[in-house]
This record gives structure tokens, C-alpha cells and sequence, in this order.
């Protein structure tokens, strides 16, 4: 075993020139963004700034690099390590790339170097259900841990019928749940057992679970206390009474999944997302979001967004009516996910044993993989040569978080084989406007090449498999904000807009944005106590809106980083006019051979107060800007650990390019 030290550390004279730099957020909603969601609370009790987020983070990377490293007797060279990790540093200050939103709130943290979590820095996963007669279990408690450490998981109903639901034993026994996760899941893990497999019924003693409000000194936030598990054990009870003696169905696997995921989100602690996947003929799936059918529903099925596996050839026209009243189901075609890399390339049949889906859709993955996805933003780029560089930096640290292990085997499994990662770009309709579609080819199709060799090159020196697949689009959350550019391929809704966010009453961020002119005013919700703040926003000159494009514009733009870009999927909603409804059959029969996934959006032509976007003219942008005072100043006062600020409301969903959460 070396005795060599482990941690790497950034040269402090390289440092010290980006201490007095200007952070670049590039407006106060960015700034606002930043930080409420990613500075974490330092043990001389202050938060950080940007630059020292950065820094943790680069030093997270590489020290995971060396560890494994120094771990399997691998030469490590010193100096090149800290030229490549001020590269990735400078890169990264810039936010000509940056981590997933997880990366930069867990990277560097006790999190990962002490507890090795290495599944917190990881974007999304997927689990089926399939051979639930093996360990019905598994599904579900995978679904809670990985939910909790705030990745978002997608699974399918294939095991519908394997297994029959029991009715618990009368003898009862008390089990004390620890105030762990682990412990959370444990309870979940029992709860599911009484019914799976006819054992004694379980009753829950709750005392330990710290209370509401505590704060969670590892991961962050405040305790929700444990209400949530409490109403998560009343209501699978009540799903499952219903159901005793019968095979489990499709609506009750999801219906568990769901209500996992309602515990999680619950209280603010963590932020997750699920997708539900079915098939094209099973009406019971596609009933799922009828509350008509399904009323009981209502209270959890928001939980998940709702997509069907399809073949070529299949009859689309089952599912059209539901597209077009409420925007799903999204549409998946697993064949070309298992065939293709990019499309534009011949079948190589790589990804055979994928199951299905991320969350937002732009990653095929095996049962129990995870994946790591990061952003670069294109438009953010000077020229081709700071292209590459940048893809260079953001495919060092997707590579890295594939170096971690997970204490779960099923992970280790596929993961450490796969290696799967996701390297994507925002910006793209920001770059179409300043330069044009044929410069965007050629960037892609140079990146792609070299991000391949880089991958032959770093896998070799690493001595791990080269990633079965390394590039994709995704829609972008909060991390696009950070930079300033559009989220993914998504067009913006207008060229001027006001983006609204949610902020909690006492937030102490109130009188700094009131200050600086910033509108803010109550929530129009009935018992709403939150107030909305407004930030004029503007894309740029010349940028093409959604009220300039139509559903064929969106559907090529997708299928061109399909074909030259993503040997992943693409995540893709694309927004229609009342007008271009009935394009919607023909375009899925003429792009199935095209795309790997897509979903559909009905444009908003309905108005609701506060809407998170709403379109301006120039010269109502212009005014509110010239009202705006000392923009881009700190945030004065203590900031308050989990405070509720959203700028995901209840507006945005269906991965719509601002993020992909529950809906």
C-alpha cells in the first residue's frame, strides 16, 4: 500500500490570482441561483464563493483520480495532474463547462471522501422490474436509496403478475427505525416484506428520527422530521389492502414508486425525479394519469413523467390523443437505443442488454446503471480549439465519478463494465444564431472524434473499459442558469421574458432584491405564504423562439445531434401550436427511424397568474432593467440552510429545458 499522500490539492499561488477575479454570473437570477443552491456552509461557518466551489470540486475530481490511481500502482504524474486540473479549474470558473447540479453540490464533500457515496454525484438511474420474481424487493428499496441521495430514477411495469400480493400475518412486532437513510429504506424494505411475502405485520416506532427543522450536517438542507415516512407507511398500506390476493399490477407497481418518490421530495430535503415506463398496448398504463379512472391517484401520480417503449412500424395513433391533451406519454424506441450509437453511424449493437430510461430520456441504461452527465456550453466557446478543450475538462470528470465504487454489487455490476457517461451541451440555439447550422456540424462532428480518442486515451492509462457510450443531450435544470444560455437544444419561449421564482417569505433575500428594484410580490395561490420575485430577462438578438419555429424545426435539430452528437439519446420536448396537432401522427412515423426518444408539449396558450414565463416586449425589458439597481451584488445576511427557493414551479414540466423533476 502506498504511503504516498491522497489528497490533491490546486497550486494556492495559482489560487490566489482567481480570489479578486469578478464571479461571472452573468445576472442576478444566476447569482441567486448559485447562491442558494450549491455554496455550502464551510466549518468557519460561512459559505462559500464561486471560486471556492470550483475549487472543491476540481480537487475533488482529481483526488477520486488518484485514489484510484495509487490504489491499483498506476504511475501518477504530479505535475501533469495539476496542469490538467488547472485547466479543468479555469474552464470551469468560467462556466465554459460545469458538473451536474449533484457534482457541484456533493463533489469534494464528506459525502463522497469519507462515506464514498459515489452515487451522489451521479445525475440519474434506472431499474426494471422484470425479474421481480427473483427479489421483489429490489426495485423499490433501489428506488428509495438512490431517490435519497438525489438521483433520479427511471423503471419500468414488465413485472407486472410475477408476484402476488399477501395479506400480513395478525401477529404484529415493532421495529425502531434509525435515523439514517438507511434506516428509511429498512422500514420501506419491511413494510414491502408483510405484504410480498405474508410475513408478520410490522408496526413503526419513529422516536429517533430527528425533528423537523434540524439541520443535516452531511448532506445539507433541514430535516422534514418524519412525517413523510409516516404518510409513506399509511398510504402503501392502503394501496396494498386493496390489492391482497391478486397479482401486482401495473398501476400498483407504479403506484409504489410513486409514493416513494412523494416521501423524498417531501419537506424540501431532496430533490429527485422518476420517469414510469410502459408498453404501447397496456391500457392500464396509459390510464395511469386519467384521474377520472384513476381519482386516488391524483394525490402522487404528478410523481413521475409517463412514457411508452415502442417499435418502428408501431401504431402511433393509440397514443396521439393523450399527446395531444396533456403531453404524454413520451415515446421511446429501446431498438434504436440498443442498435445505434449516433445515428448517423451503422448499427453496432453495443447496447443490447439496455432496459430503458433516465428521467428526462437521454440516456439508455441497463437495469441498476447509473450515469454521470455534465454540460458544456457550446456558445460559451470562443472557437473550435477552446471547444475541444473545454470537452476535454468535462469529459475528465464524468470519467472520474465512473472510477467510484458503490457498496450495492447490482450496481457494481454494470457500472464499473459500462462505464457509461454523458457529455452534453446547452447553448446550442444561442450558437446556431451567432454563427450557423453548418459551423455547428463541424464542431460536432470534431468533438466526437476527439472526445473517442480521449476515451482510448484516459481509459488505457487508467486501465478501466473504454465507456460504452460517452456523449448526449440533456434538458439542463439549474446548471444552465448558472451560465446564462439556453438549456439543451430546447428554443427559448420568447426573445424578452420575466423568469419568475418562488421564494419563501422569510427568505432573507427579500429585502436585497427590493433593494436592487426587483419586483416582488405575494403568490396568487390560494394559502400560498411564498412571494414571487421577477428577473427581466433576454437570450440575445436574433436567437429563434418558440413562437418562431415550428414542430418540424424542433424535430430536425434533434435529429441532427442524433445523427452527430449524442451516441446516447437526446432529450428533446418539443413544443406545438394548436395548429400543428395533427403533424404530430405523421412526424413520429417519418423520425422513428431518426430519433431514440421524444416528447411533446402543448404551447400555454392559457394564462395563469404568475406564470415562471412570461413573454415581454424590448422596451418593457429595457425599463425593468433600467429600474434595477447594483445588479449582481452579494446577498447580504446569514444564509439560511435549506431555504426554499424555487425556480422549478409547478409549471415546469415535462423536462421542458429547465428541468427534469417531478411533475
Amino acid at each position: 500500500m502506498t504511503n504516498k499522500p491522497i489528497m490533491f490539492t490546486l497550486d494556492p499561488i495559482f489560487l490566489e490570482k482567481y480570489r479578486n477575479i469578478p464571479e461571472p454570473f452573468p445576472n442576478q437570477l444566476s447569482k441567486l441561483v448559485y447562491e442558494r443552491t450549491y455554496a455550502r456552509l464551510k466549518q468557519d461557518g460561512t459559505h462559500e464563493v464561486w471560486w471556492e466551489t470550483v475549487k472543491r470540486v476540481v480537487e475533488g475530481c482529481y483526488t477520486y483520480q488518484r485514489i484510484h490511481v495509487l490504489g491499483n500502482n498506476i504511475t501518477w504524474d504530479q505535475e501533469k495532474a495539476q496542469r490538467s486540473a488547472q485547466e479543468m479549474y479555469t474552464r470551469m470558473f468560467t462556466m465554459k463547462f460545469l458538473p451536474p447540479g449533484r457534482g457541484l453540490w456533493s463533489c469534494g464533500t464528506e459525502i463522497v471522501n469519507s462515506r464514498q457515496l459515489y452515487e451522489a454525484l451521479n445525475n440519474c438511474a434506472f431499474v426494471s422490474t422484470d425479474e421481480m420474481f427473483k427479489d421483489p424487493l429490489a426495485p423499490f428499496t433501489f428506488m428509495m436509496n438512490q431517490s435519497m441521495l438525489g438521483v433520479g430514477v427511471g423503471f419500468d411495469t414488465e413485472g407486472a403478475g410475477s408476484i402476488t400480493i399477501k395479506k400480513p400475518k395478525e401477529n404484529t412486532y415493532t421495529h425502531v427505525i434509525e435515523d439514517t437513510r438507511e434506516g428509511w429504506v429498512k422500514s420501506l424494505e419491511l413494510l414491502l416484506s408483510s405484504y410480498f411475502f405474508g410475513s408478520n405485520t410490522v408496526l413503526f416506532d419513529y422516536s429517533s428520527i430527528r425533528k423537523e427543522g434540524t439541520p443535516l450536517k452531511t448532506f445539507g438542507g433541514i430535516a422534514s422530521g418524519p412525517q413523510p415516512l409516516i404518510d409513506l407507511h399509511i398510504k402503501l398500506r392502503e394501496v396494498l389492502d386493496r390489492v391482497v390476493n391478486k397479482p401486482i399490477s401495473t398501476t400498483t407497481i407504479v403506484d409504489i414508486q410513486n409514493l416513494i418518490g412523494c416521501c423524498v421530495v417531501a419537506g424540501g430535503v431532496r430533490r429527485s425525479s422518476q420517469i414510469a415506463i410502459g408498453n404501447l398496448d397496456d391500457r392500464e398504463f396509459g390510464n395511469l394519469k386519467n384521474y377520472e379512472v384513476n381519482p386516488d391517484r391524483m394525490a402522487y401520480g404528478w410523481t413521475s413523467n409517463n412514457s411508452v417503449k415502442v417499435n418502428i412500424g408501431d401504431d402511433y395513433s393509440k397514443i396521439v390523443d393523450a399527446i395531444i391533451k396533456n403531453g404524454e406519454p413520451g415515446i421511446i424506441w429501446l431498438e434504436n437505443a440498443r442498435k445505434y450509437g449516433r445515428m448517423t453511424d451503422q448499427p453496432n449493437h453495443k447496447d443490447m442488454k439496455v432496459k430503458g430510461v433516465n428521467p428526462c430520456s437521454e440516456m439508455g441504461l441497463e437495469s441498476y446503471e447509473l450515469c454521470c452527465l455534465l454540460e458544456c456550453f457550446i456558445t460559451n466557446c470562443d472557437n473550435m480549439s477552446d471547444f475541444l478543450e473545454t470537452l476535454k475538462s468535462g469529459y475528465l470528470y464524468a470519467k472520474t465519478v465512473t472510477l467510484g465504487k458503490s457498496a450495492d454489487p447490482n450496481i457494481n455490476a454494470v457500472q464499473l463494465r459500462n462505464r457509461r457517461i454523458g457529455v452534453s451541451i446547452s447553448g446550442v440555439v444561442q450558437f446556431i444564431a451567432k454563427h450557423n447550422v453548418n459551423v455547428l456540424r463541424e464542431w460536432l462532428k470534431s468533438g466526437y472524434e476527439y472526445l473517442n480518442q480521449l476515451d482510448m486515451l484516459y481509459s488505457n492509462w487508467l486501465c478501466v473499459p473504454r465507456s460504452i457510450k460517452i456523449t448526449t443531450v440533456k434538458p439542463s435544470g439549474t446548471v444552465s442558469l448558472l451560465a446564462g444560455v439556453t438549456p439543451g437544444i430546447h428554443y427559448p419561449q420568447s426573445t424578452y421574458y420575466i423568469r419568475r421564482v418562488r421564494l419563501d417569505r422569510n427568505s432573507h433575500v427579500i429585502n436585497d432584491l427590493r433593494k436592487q428594484g426587483y419586483h416582488i410580490e405575494p403568490e396568487e395561490l390560494p394559502g400560498s405564504t411564498r412571494l414571487v420575485a421577477s428577473f427581466p430577462m433576454c437570450v440575445g438578438e436574433g436567437v429563434r423562439t418558440l413562437q418562431d419555429v415550428t414542430i418540424w424545426e424542433q424535430l430536425g435539430l434533434a435529429s441532427l445531434m442524433q445523427e452527430l452528437w449524442s451516441d446516447n439519446l437526446v432529450s428533446m420536448t418539443v413544443t406545438f401550436k394548436k395548429e400543428e396537432q395533427n403533424s404530430i401522427l405523421p412526424a413520429l412515423s417519418l423520425y422513428e427511424t431518426k430519433l431514440k426518444s421524444v416528447s411533446f408539449l402543448p404551447l400555454n396558450t392559457t394564462y395563469y397568474p404568475q406564470l415562471p414565463y412570461e413573454t415581454i416586449t424590448k422596451d418593457q425589458y429595457l425599463k425593468m432593467l433600467a429600474e434595477i439597481k447594483e445588479r449582481n451584488q452579494a446577498f447580504s445576511g446569514e444564509l439560511v440552510v435549506g431555504e426554499d427557493v424555487r425556480v422549478d414551479t409547478v409549471y415546469d414540466a415535462f423536462c421542458d429545458g429547465d428541468q427534469c423533476g417531478l411533475k
